[in-house]
């Protein structure tokens, strides 16, 4: 039967690897040793191949270590039970085995899950006690009335609350008393006790019953030992022993010994005893394994009960317990993870972060409390770290935004253990803090002034930007659109001027500066920016002179004696600037007798002074009035207007005088005429007309003039006029004064005019000095 399951296990499971583990099996607690569990085959055609049972979970020894056999080229694998395999569903329901195929240099690993089902028909009596000869219990026959001399183990005896009895008969006078067993299997000494019954042996038949119809038999002997005759003793011995963990193995611990004939030693417990040994003959105790309390802390304490008997008769014994102490020796410095740091964190990071947990532990004393220390050593005394227990972390702000303040944080981790000498480990730390690009750059709202006359490349002024990341002030500048005549400086901020400007066609520019950071974090890439407005403002420059229209001006006008005459108008302005309405006006040439005033742009002769006598003939004035700008751009820039005014002086006889005012207009000028006509008719002159006197009397008159100026005033010289310049309106034989004196001679160099004040005026003396051959005009 179990051929034919191999041989279906075969078909089905032909694979070259372990890739259908994990395999899930159940079987029945009833199962007993040599039971195949499972099998399944491998292909391994180069290598011999092996299968290892690496462990068992939970610990047992029920299970043997798998077979590999050869068949048909196919290797075949089967686990089984062992010989002590006692399952029970009820104590352990779950085994894992992990399993390890190997062949050559390939290696595989898999579970192997074995589910233990409960059988309600199976006994769990199993063992010597189930056996035909049974369990032989030995006890000496001074044992004390009542004490436990056995306790039966079996599967699930209290979970399943089993019924144990002993069911042969305990009559006397075999029995002194009967034995008793209760529910935890516990078997007891008759009340009686065992005093007499040495050498005699009890057979007690014990029945074991789980619920309904479950139950098994078993068999207890109990052999009564006599005292023996001989007393055997130990000597005094300490009972508390200390040594050290480096003790080799086969080391002297302690020598025990006994009086008594040909004494022989053993270790009663703890059966089997591991670490120690006891010589049977000179009860020499030693180590049988290293006492490494790293790897194996329960070596620390270990209780030794030592018995010593004679050889020939062994019911003549004695028991010693011993404690043995193993201190621990201090080798080993502790061992930490990671064993060096190096990390780097942002400046940003927040108080409290944790930047590693130290794990160390020491190799001579596992578990035990150690020491951690933390010690700067760059910058020194820095508080930025802290470590807690055994954890590092950010204690204080971290800053970069200050030269200098951006550290490499070395330190380190010293680790102490309490063993004796002290041993230390130090654990390097480093770590690194780095720039963040926290704060955006910002730059203050700014105006600038700048001339409008100002050249290409003038500079404005600085954009000043601020940056709180360090590197202060790192900073590239750049506008954001806006005109183009403008520029920046990408690196100092500075404000050019790239074309020209022109007041009259804008007077405000607004220029949106964007400030790009850089170099302000461990990201190169990483920038911010920020912007501001500034502001420029074009200062008018005075680039543009007036204009006249019309630029030249010819008037003529009849003067009136004692009247003022409006003589025309100068109408100017700038047309770039049409807004620029102040304007001074000034008659900087042609004015040679101050005849003619300004009333702002108004042009006026003035004939209410007294001056010269008056021409006889009509007269022309070239006046050049200066209109400039009067308004607060500088320079004053001026132009010249022209306006040519023909005076035509009063006439003896009535005549219609006519002011005639002519333009010359300028290129696509209209023109201008405006006509004024008025009626005069003064009293008539009389006209003396005399020779032209010789340079002497010319000189003589002349020097009495002046004589008498306090009594002659205003007596000027008119200026010469062409005949030709006469107006043929004027009928010079008429016998009326025209303003001018002409020589007899009708020289042009000795024609001389003398403008007279009344007659009233003249002293006779003064009458008397006037020279003939002139003509004079006499005021009634």
């Amino acid at each position: 039967m179990a051929l034919l399951r191999i041989l279906a296990l075969l078909l089905a499971l032909t694979v070259s690897e372990l890739h259908c583990l994990p395999w899930f099996i159940n079987v029945s607690e009833s199962q007993g040793p040599g039971t195949i569990l499972q099998s399944f085959s491998f292909n391994c055609t180069s290598h011999m191949p092996t299968l290892q049972l690496v462990h068992v979970q939970p610990p047992t020894t029920f299970f043997n270590p798998p077979s590999l056999t050869r068949w048909q080229g196919i290797y075949v694998g089967t686990v089984t039970l062992s010989s002590s395999a006692r399952l029970d569903a009820l104590s352990v329901n779950h085994y894992k085995l992990q399993l390890r195929f190997t062949c050559g240099n390939h290696v595989m690993e898999g579970p192997l899950s074995v589910n233990v089902r409960r059988d309600p028909g199976h006994s769990a009596c199993a063992g010597r006690f189930a056996s035909p000869a049974g369990e032989i219990i030995q006890v000496l026959e001074t044992v004390t009335p009542g004490a436990r001399l056995y306790t039966l183990l079996l599967p699930g005896l209290e979970v399943q609350r089993a019924q144990i009895n002993i069911i042969s008969a305990q009559d006397p006078p075999y029995f002194p008393g009967p034995f008793s067993i209760n529910g935890q299997g516990w078997l007891l000494v008759p009340s009686q006790g065992l005093k007499g019954q040495a050498e005699k042996v009890f057979q007690l038949q014990i029945l074991v019953t789980f619920g309904q119809n479950r139950s098994c038999l078993g068999m207890l002997k109990v052999k009564v030992l006599p005292v023996p005759s001989s007393l055997i003793s130990f000597l005094k011995q300490a009972s508390n022993i200390t040594i050290l963990e480096d003790l080799p193995p086969g080391g002297k611990v302690v020598q025990v010994r006994a009086r008594g004939f040909d004494v022989r030693y053993e270790i009663l417990s703890p059966v089997p005893c591991p670490l120690f040994s006891i010589g049977r003959a000179d009860g020499v105790i030693r180590t049988t394994a290293p006492l490494e309390l790293a790897q194996a802390p329960g070596a620390a304490v270990t209780r030794l009960r030592v018995k010593a008997h004679e050889r020939l008769r062994p019911w003549a014994s004695v028991e010693l317990e011993l404690t043995v102490n193993v201190r621990s020796v201090n080798r080993w410095p502790p061992r930490c993870l990671p064993a060096m740091l190096v990390t780097q964190i942002p400046e940003t990071t927040p108080v409290g972060t944790v930047l590693n947990t130290f794990t160390c532990a020491d190799p001579d004393s596992p578990g035990s409390i150690l020491d951690y220390q933390l010690q700067f050593h760059s910058p020194p005394g820095s508080a930025s770290l802290c470590l807690r227990d055994r954890v590092l972390e950010v204690n204080a702000t971290l800053d970069c935004d200050a030269r200098g303040a951006c550290f490499q944080h070395a330190a380190s981790i010293l680790v102490l253990d309490g063993g004796q000498p002290l041993m230390t480990t130090e654990v390097p730390v480093l770590v690194m803090v780095t720039p963040v690009n926290e704060f955006s750059p910002a730059c203050v709202p700014h105006k600038f002034r700048i001339r409008e006359d100002a050249g290409p490349h003038t500079l404005l002024g600085s954009v000043v930007g601020m940056d709180k990341d360090y590197p202060h002030n790192n900073i590239e500048y750049y506008i954001s659109g806006g005109p183009t005549i403008f520029s920046v400086d990408r690196l100092s901020g500075e404000v050019h001027l790239l074309g020209s400007l022109d007041y009259e066609l804008q007077t405000l520019y607004r220029l949106n500066v964007l400030l790009i950071d850089h170099g302000q974090d461990q990201d190169p890439t990483h920038h911010r920016s920020g912007s501001c407005t500034i502001t420029i403002e074009v200062e008018d420059v005075n680039d543009h002179a007036p204009e006249c229209q019309p630029p030249f001006q010819e008037l003529t006008i009849y003067a009136l004696l004692g009247h003022s005459v409006e003589v025309t108008k100068v109408s100017c302005w700038v047309p770039q600037e049409p807004q620029r309405l102040a304007f001074s006006y000034s008659i900087v040439g042609g004015n040679s007798q101050n005849r003619f005033s300004l009333q702002g742009a108004t042009l006026v002769y003035n004939n209410i002074l007294l001056g010269p006598l008056w021409p006889e003939q009509f007269y022309t004035y070239e006046l050049l009035i200066r209109v400039a700008d009067a308004g607060p751009s500088i320079p004053h820039l001026s132009t010249t207007a022209t306006v040519s005014v023909h005076l035509i002086p009063w006439s003896a006889s009535t005549v219609a005088t006519r002011t005639h005012r002519s333009t010359v207009p300028s290129v696509m000028t209209p023109l201008l005429v405006t006509d004024t006509e008025a009626f005069w008719q003064p009293e008539p002159w009389l006209v003396q007309m005399h020779q032209t006197p010789s340079k002497p009397t010319q000189a003589l008159l002349l020097n009495g003039i002046q004589g008498t100026e306090e009594s002659i005033q205003g007596f000027m010289e008119a200026p010469r006029m062409e005949m030709s310049q006469a107006p043929s309106s004027v009928d010079l034989s008429l016998q009326h004064f025209d303003g001018r004196a002409q020589d007899s001679r009708e020289s042009p160099f000795s024609q001389t005019t003398l403008h007279l004040g009344p007659l009233s005026l003249l002293t006779p003396s003064q009458r008397l000095l006037l020279p003939p051959g002139i003509h004079y005009l006499l005021f009634p």
